[in-house]
């Protein structure tokens, strides 16, 4: 890189590059704080965007508050049944398409997953105002919203 000023696109690819590393090791933090409850990040998650829905979920409504696949939710959420975390429950709506709900198993773990990493966020943000994991917070979800709105303009271009 030059000396001076990184430019706009040197420095979206610098962060860019940054979330990427810190992806990892947030997955890997989250498998290591919840291995012992039978659970894995993925698992967590999906346990955790039902639970915060505050209402039972279908497989697609949970892949879209997760920002992951039907498909990968849909492993997770097989897996997740078969460990007496989640049920699937008929749906008023769609027969076909059944809704997640947590057993009383699922919200043990995620209430233990949860207090866990409370205590973990206190721990790695020490150091950190609370105003800059505000900022930085804001800032994520605008380069967020700008990517899924060149992916939303992007789709017509290559007929996906």
């Amino acid at each position: 890189m030059k000396e001076g000023r990184m430019s706009r696109a040197e420095a979206a690819t610098a962060l860019i590059l940054e979330v990427f590393r810190l992806n990892g090791a947030l997955l890997a933090a989250g498998d290591g704080l919840t291995r012992d409850l039978g659970l894995t990040s993925a698992r967590w998650q999906v346990l955790g965007a039902v639970s915060l829905a505050g209402r039972p979920l279908t497989v697609a409504g949970a892949a879209r508050a997760m920002g992951l696949t039907r498909q990968a939710v849909r492993r997770l959420v097989t897996e997740l049944t078969a460990d007496g975390f989640v049920a699937l429950a008929p749906n008023p709506d769609h027969r076909r398409a059944a809704l997640v709900v947590l057993t009383e198993s699922g919200r043990r773990a995620y209430a233990a997953a949860s207090e866990r990493q409370a205590a973990w966020a206190e721990r790695i943000a020490r150091g950190c105002e609370p105003a800059a994991l505000d900022d930085a917070t804001t800032l994520l979800r605008r380069l967020r919203a700008a990517l899924e709105r060149d992916e939303e303009q992007a789709a017509p271009e290559t007929g996906s």
